[in-house]
């Protein structure tokens, strides 16, 4: 069974940064869609950074800018970057995975994910 392990969330001023980690266990073959999702209090789950294929990206408009998604393959394990944070961003943040490549179409979609990690969650305080 796959797992996904999340860190590096916390409470941050407005303006700060963060770097969220996961760690995927085993790892996953086929190069598959993975990256994060997000759920703020009383929110749906929104996709923020996805890798629907290997160098291709897909922001949410409301983070491009300011949050880099990146994967490094040797160590199993997906980044997200988080810059200029914004109490807006305040959420539990998810990582994903699927089983096979996807569209950047389909990438927000949270239905496609098989796989999902625990959550961590980041606070930005103003």
């Amino acid at each position: 069974q796959v797992q996904l392990v999340e860190s590096g969330g916390g409470s941050v001023p407005a303006g700060g940064s963060l770097r969220l980690s996961c760690t995927i266990s085993p790892p996953i073959n086929n190069n598959p869609c993975m990256g994060w999702f997000r759920q703020a209090p009383g929110g749906e789950r929104e996709g923020v950074a996805i890798i629907p294929t290997l160098a291709t990206f897909r922001y949410a408009d409301s983070v491009k800018g300011r949050f880099t998604i990146s994967l490094d393959n040797a160590k199993n394990t997906l980044y997200l970057r988080m810059d200029n944070l914004k109490p807006e961003d305040t959420a539990m943040y998810y990582c994903v995975a699927a089983n096979r490549v996807c569209s950047v179409s389909s990438s927000f979609s949270p239905m496609i994910y098989t796989y999902w990690g625990q959550g961590t969650q980041v606070t930005v305080v103003s």
